[in-house]
């Protein structure tokens, strides 16, 4: 499910941004600084600092992460289910390698959400599709980075 292009995106992203409820039903979105792809086609979360996520799941493993590429404003929503490994876990150090090499000794990595991923789906800015003729990457690049005041 993951293709090249997904992985290009998720190594793009600054942020990916991740979609719980809680036990009565309410959503939940958290950022999300430290994340990759496995081997294995799953995503890899790191819990730094959201409790509310980590308890979430405990109690419906169902998620939606999103990630984009702002200067070009295009990405992927990824549908899925999630397990918490935490640092009890026998699995958790084999499971936050890849995410130690992201966060370094910075950000303390308390747990790993692992998404096993169920649907993936493309997320464009409605200019792509409202104005198919004079919408380009360049163009859009140019327009963020006048927004973002990039230089």
């Amino acid at each position: 499910m993951l293709n090249d292009e997904v992985k290009t995106y998720i190594r793009k992203s600054v942020l990916c941004w991740l979609a719980t409820t809680d036990i009565d039903s309410f959503p939940n979105v958290s950022p999300k600084e430290v994340f990759t792809y496995s081997e294995k086609d799953t995503l890899l979360i790191a819990h730094i600092a959201s409790p509310q996520t980590i308890k979430n799941i405990k109690s419906n493993n169902k998620v939606c992460v999103s990630f984009i590429d702002i200067l070009v404003q295009k990405g992927y929503k990824i549908k899925g289910l999630a397990q918490v490994y935490e640092k009890s876990h026998p699995l958790f150090l084999e499971k936050a390698k890849p995410l130690l090499e992201i966060a370094t000794e910075r950000f303390p990595i308390l747990a790993v959400i692992e998404v096993e991923i169920l649907k993936v789906e493309k997320i464009i800015a409605p200019s792509y599709w409202l104005y198919p003729e004079t919408t380009t990457e360049a163009g859009q690049i140019e327009s963020a980075k006048k927004s973002y005041q990039i230089d």
